[in-house]
Order: C-alpha cells, then structure tokens, then sequence
C-alpha cells in the first residue's frame, strides 16, 4: 500500500522523543514538511538528513510560544495538514498511587499530557478549517484503559482523559473534514523506559508476559499513526488504534 503525502505539512510535538523522533523521520520521508516542537533539541546529523524536518524549542504548556511557531509555520506552508501530539511525562518515581501522589506532581502531569492537547487544539485546528482538511493523531497508552496495584495514577489519568478529548473532536470537527485519532502504545523501547537499562530482567519478565513475546518498537507507533493520517484511514475518525503486542487482548 502507497501512501502519498506530496505537498502535505505537519506539527508534531513531543518531537525529540524516542516515538516522536520516529514520527518524524517518516513524516520526512513522505515528503511532508515538518514541524519538529520540543524542548530537546534532536541531533545535528538527524536534521541534516531529514531535510523537510525544520526544529523549534518550545515548551508546549507556553501557549504564546507555541501558536507563534505554529503560526509562522503555517504563514510559510500555507497549510497545517497534520498534528501529531507525542507529548507526555512518565515520571515512575513522584507518578503513584492518586492517595499520596504530590497535588503539585498531579497538576504538572496534566498540564503537559492534557493542557497541551487542548493548547494545540485551540492553535491548529483553526488553521486546518481555513482549508477544509486535518488529520490529527495524539499517543496515549495501554495505561489508559485498565487500573494498576503499582500505579502510575496522573499518568493513566490524563492518557484516558486525552481519548474522551480526541473523540469529541472528532464529532466537533467532522463537517470540517478533520479527523481525530489516538494511538495506544503498550511497552515500547524508549527513553522514557531507562529502567530496562538498569535492570533487563524485569525487561524480559515482561516480554514473557506479552504475547508476541517482545515490547515494541518506535517504528511500531509510527507506522501506525502515520497510516492514521493518511488518505487510506479517510473514513476512519474518534477511534483508538492499540498497538501493545496483545496485551490488552489477554484476560
């Protein structure tokens, strides 16, 4: 299957991140123009070779900062095609249990995993009605669907919180031909996950624990969400993509 993304742009945050490293690289590779937001600056090298990949550091519960990068991106492109928010913290250490998590903690998660989404929506979706078209993919996770006795708490929040969002915009924005889409990873190898570097035991327990007997990889969610943008998925809107290696399949 072809995918064609000519003359296409796109906005992607969260962008240095080991997923949205990855998204962005094939959002290059199709030729679509690419605006990379994050407070880490990718490599030298990697925006060398992707070339329709132009970089910004801004953090994304600045609001002023944020719409000012994405307006002039849109000034010079004419169009914003795709948003693909790949935002979030996972702090393991301060993220427990909604009993005895820090209200401070709390409120911080939701600013950059949630805020931010609707920071984003307020910037770009406006844009995308000036040209009748939008396809937008946010990365949630697995953790937003099921409880935890070792729980992540504002983060398993917030995610679920970003699904009933995404799926209003999709009803919201229909009309306008934008559609809204998330993506749930499970266990994927990133930075966010050092604690498989410091122990790769518990690495491997839990690839025991996984039916397709391995956690995934960036490419896995890029693939993924790329399809979700393109033409192919035009009928396909205020849905959630599970991409966990069977997880959630299990009883």
């Amino acid at each position: 299957m072809k995918l064609s993304f000519k003359g296409k742009s796109a906005v992607i945050t969260g962008a240095s991140g080991g997923m949205g490293l990855e998204i962005s690289k094939k959002l290059s590779e199709n030729n679509i123009s690419v605006l990379m937001l994050d407070l880490q600056s990718p490599s030298k090298d990697f925006l060398l070779k992707n070339k329709n990949c132009k970089f910004k550091q801004v953090d994304v519960t600045d609001f002023k900062k944020l719409k000012s990068h994405i307006d002039n991106f849109y000034k010079n492109n004419k169009s914003i095609d795709y948003l693909i928010n790949t935002t979030g913290v996972l702090w393991f250490d301060k993220d427990v249990s909604a009993v005895d998590i820090s209200s401070d903690i709390w409120d911080k998660v939701f600013e950059i995993n949630l805020k931010s989404m609707m920071y984003l929506s307020k910037i770009v979706v406006p844009l995308m009605k000036k040209n009748s078209f939008g396809s937008m993919v946010h990365i949630s996770s697995i953790d937003a669907l099921s409880g935890d006795d070792k729980p992540q708490d504002a983060y398993g929040a917030s995610k679920a919180a970003m699904i009933r969002l995404s799926k209003s915009f999709a009803i919201q924005f229909a009309s306008n031909n934008i559609r809204s889409n998330i993506v749930l990873p499970g266990p994927i190898d990133t930075g966010m996950q050092i604690r498989w570097k410091n122990n790769p035991k518990a690495k491997k327990n839990l690839e025991k624990f996984i039916p397709l007997n391995k956690v995934g990889k960036p490419e896995d969610i890029s693939n993924a969400s790329i399809f979700l943008l393109s033409d192919q998925a035009s009928y396909i809107t205020g849905t959630e993509l599970i991409v966990d290696g069977g997880i959630t399949s299990k009883p």
